[in-house]
């Protein structure tokens, strides 16, 4: 699939979003460390304390593997967002078009270079997270598993957007009214066994909901989703973004003008 030429090519798209992001590294990996601190100190501690218990464990244990896979999911999104739209504002992104590059090169770049920036900041709320709590995981293959393809999945994501943004405003929209609402409402800071079932149907319908409990399922060892129908819906929509991102790329949709 990769030759030599090939895999230069991947490698220096790679390097040069890891470099991108890490050499501003005050703006794209402390800004969402501290956010998500704010989150254990106020959500997890201070309200934690009056809630108790959630799902069996304490509300700072509960909460913990959804703020976590919040912090990959923004950031594996956003990074993929704003660089390739970056490059399509700048109009550099037209030398790497016609270079003999295939485009599943290209695409598998952008979200490598999307996947490092989530899982590092994922890294680094996770180590925030010992200084409030014990995190101990009970299955490394699922949790690893469901991290790996939960960013695979967001950075697909910010490519379309990407590619379909015509200013800087447009690749904020989708983050702000679309990303966030389904973060919010999907069993970060709540068990669905709380809901009415009008808004336990509202869940089953938030493809984040079933990457949260599953990540949860990992860390603790209880989830309210069946985890075989989790990846089986991960994958799924990790084959629908990528054949959508490679079609978009072969028409040329968003970069012709």
């Amino acid at each position: 699939m990769f030759t030599n030429h090939k895999f230069i090519a991947f490698e220096t798209i790679v390097v040069r979003e890891i470099r991108r992001f890490t050499r501003i590294w005050l703006q794209t990996l402390v800004p969402p460390a501290m956010m998500i601190g704010l989150y254990f100190v106020i959500f997890g501690n201070l309200v934690g304390r009056r809630i108790g218990e959630m799902g069996g464990f304490q509300y700072m244990e509960f909460i913990v593997p959804g703020l976590i896979m919040m912090s990959v999911i923004q950031n594996s999104y956003s990074n993929v967002v704003s660089s390739f739209f970056s490059h399509k504002f700048q109009h550099s992104i037209e030398e790497v078009l016609v270079s003999p590059v295939p485009n599943y090169v290209i695409l598998c770049g952008f979200v490598v270079g999307g996947m490092a920036r989530g899982l590092g900041v994922g890294a680094i709320v996770t180590a925030m997270s010992l200084f409030f709590t014990d995190l101990s995981i009970q299955n490394i293959p699922i949790t690893i598993a469901v991290v790996l393809l939960t960013s695979i999945v967001f950075s697909l994501a910010g490519f379309i957007n990407a590619l379909f943004a015509n200013s800087f405003d447009d690749i904020s929209i989708v983050p702000t009214f679309v990303l966030t609402p389904l973060i919010y409402l999907g069993g970060v800071f709540y068990s669905v066994d709380l809901l009415p079932p009008f808004w336990k149907f509202i869940s089953a319908l938030n493809p984040i909901f079933y990457m949260v409990n599953t990540f949860r399922y990992g860390i603790l060892g209880s989830s309210d989703v069946n985890v075989v129908w989790s990846f089986s819906i991960l994958l799924l929509f990790i084959v629908i973004l990528y054949c959508c991102c490679i079609f978009l790329l072969r028409r040329g949709t968003g970069l012709r003008t």
